[in-house]
């Protein structure tokens, strides 16, 4: 029976069903505890991470390199030396073969949104205006050329974070405090989109399921409590998401699009570790069963 490990901070919903979904594919799964990694370089070397355990207590470490798959679910904030060891023992394990969902590469790519959005438009997929510096200066004459902006955290943030500014002195005051964070000023144009956005899942280059998020101002994440409806995509939607998870070479994605008031379609972003609890709610299929089949695919074709 095939292995595959699930980076998981936790063993809630999300795990429950790819565990599930894994069980009905033929494959083993166990919960690995993404801040518990070890490098051993030597005899004994590689790459390892603790078993996950409910009670939190200590589990034993799984030697990475024997599993037969590994599934991102999450790559936990922290400093820029516990990233980057994250990310490169991802790519260590790519590198030696092992299948990474999604690769390491594209999740670097949608984890940055600077990178996501030159993606997109080198690839000629609409997106909203963007402007990313390091400078207080430069964001301040950002704001003043697009006038009304949405200011998101640079890496991913699950919605959180995410202001509006129309008003200079209240720019001011906020990239101020970003920059005494010494954080990178990420502003794209507001587009106005009333109420609510799409979510396209995206699996093997085909849009799998589809949703409208319906939220009380213009944040339509569930995360931030926006509703879930059923949603039947037209050509043209499906078309756009499934070039930008190209765009960024996902196996899988959750893909925004806005519809514009003016009636321009365009990529907002595209998530390489995507939820999907609330579109399965109006989903037609079980999306953890086609993320499955995607990963016990790729250990297909290793073998």
């Amino acid at each position: 029976m095939a292995r595959v490990g699930i980076l998981a901070a936790t063993g809630g919903w999300h795990f429950t069903a790819l565990a599930r979904a894994f069980a009905a594919n033929g494959c083993e799964t166990v919960r690995l505890d993404p801040e518990r990694l070890i490098g051993r370089i030597g005899p004994a070397g590689g790459i390892a991470a603790g078993a996950a355990s409910a009670a939190r207590a200590a589990g034993p470490l799984v030697p990475l390199e024997g599993l037969d798959a590994l599934l991102v679910r999450v790559i936990p904030p922290g400093s820029l030396d516990q990233i980057v060891f994250r990310v490169d023992a991802l790519h260590l394990l790519a590198d030696g073969g092992l299948p990474v969902v999604n690769q390491p590469r594209c999740l670097e790519r949608t984890i940055d949104k600077h990178w996501t959005s030159r993606l997109l438009e080198r690839a000629g997929i609409p997106t909203p205006r963007t402007v990313v510096a390091e400078s207080l200066d430069d964001a301040l004459q950002a704001f003043a050329t697009l006038g009304d902006v949405v200011v998101k955290p640079l890496l991913g943030s699950g919605g959180r974070g995410i202001l509006r500014l129309t008003d200079p002195d209240l720019a001011w005051r906020a990239f101020r405090a970003l920059e005494e964070q010494r954080a990178v000023f990420y502003l794209q144009e507001f587009v106005p989109h009333g109420r609510t956005d799409l979510r396209l899942f995206v699996a093997g280059g085909e849009v799998v399921a589809a949703a409208r998020r319906s939220g009380e101002s213009w944040k339509c994440n569930v995360a931030a409590g926006a509703a879930t409806l059923p949603h039947a995509p037209t050509a043209e939607q499906a078309d756009l998401a499934a070039r930008a998870a190209a765009a960024v070479g996902a196996d899988y994605a959750g893909v925004d699009l806005l519809e514009a008031e003016d009636g321009r379609l365009l990529v907002n972003e595209v998530n390489g570790i995507p939820g999907w609890s609330g579109l399965q709610e109006v989903a037609r299929i079980d999306i953890a069963s086609v993320v499955a089949s995607r990963v016990r695919a790729r250990i297909g074709g290793r073998r």
